[in-house]
């Protein structure tokens, strides 16, 4: 499993790649409507060039008046077409540059997301060969230990979700459940030649004497 701090910043690109989707989506949709007012602008540019030719052979003013409304009315249409597609390169000119930038960072960012995760994976791998190889080695010292020690261990490994399996008394107190020990039990503990277990949480515990701390502390 990748650190959690691989996921965020995966979770941070993914979102900067969503929004370049949305300004390249926004930017081709522009384009396209630019180009359909180029298209009904040619349109009307030749529906005027006709009207024009026709206006010639007008034989009434009636015809001739009309012919010049629907002219006029074609070059407005331009006109508001010429306006829109002011607004629309108005409107694509920073999305052009937002994707042109994001395409450069995202490139970057990429870059180290897939470092990081190479990291991530290089320590996963070094901790599962770690993890192993403690794995094997506790194997072998359980072999060499007494049957029923052996079975005691793996009783308390798995009733604890292969956590702490032995636990210092400091106080008087199972430094793993927090709970006091009797005072005849812990006087037992002090002076045990065998293993002796927890009567609360059900693990190992021993007690380590103050002169042996002390001296401990002098050999560093």
């Amino acid at each position: 499993m990748l650190p959690r701090h691989v996921a965020a910043i995966e979770k941070t690109l993914d979102s900067h790649v969503r929004k370049l989707e949305a300004d390249k989506a926004a930017l081709a949709a522009n384009l396209r409507d630019r180009k359909k007012l180029e298209g009904d602008n040619q349109t009307h540019e030749q529906k005027i060039s006709k009207l024009r030719d026709q206006m010639v052979q007008a034989k009434t003013n009636e015809q001739y008046r009309a012919f010049q409304n629907e002219i006029e009315y074609a070059q407005k249409e331009i006109r508001t077409a010429d306006d829109r597609m002011l607004e629309l390169m108005a409107e694509a000119e920073p999305l052009d540059i937002n994707v042109k930038k994001a395409d450069v960072a995202l490139k970057q960012e990429q870059k180290l997301v897939d470092a990081e995760k190479k990291r991530a994976e290089d320590r996963t791998a070094a901790d599962r060969a770690e993890l192993e190889k403690l794995s094997a080695e506790r194997q072998q010292i359980l072999t060499g230990l007494p049957p029923a020690i052996s079975s005691a261990y793996t009783r308390i490994r798995k009733k604890w979700n292969n956590t702490t399996v032995v636990s210092e008394v400091v106080g008087g107190r199972c430094t793993a459940c927090q709970i006091m020990l009797r005072p005849q039990a812990f006087q037992d503990l002090r002076k045990a030649t065998e293993p002796m277990f927890c009567e609360s949480c059900g693990r190992f515990v021993y007690y380590t004497p103050p002169s042996a701390l002390v001296d401990m502390s002098a050999a560093q």
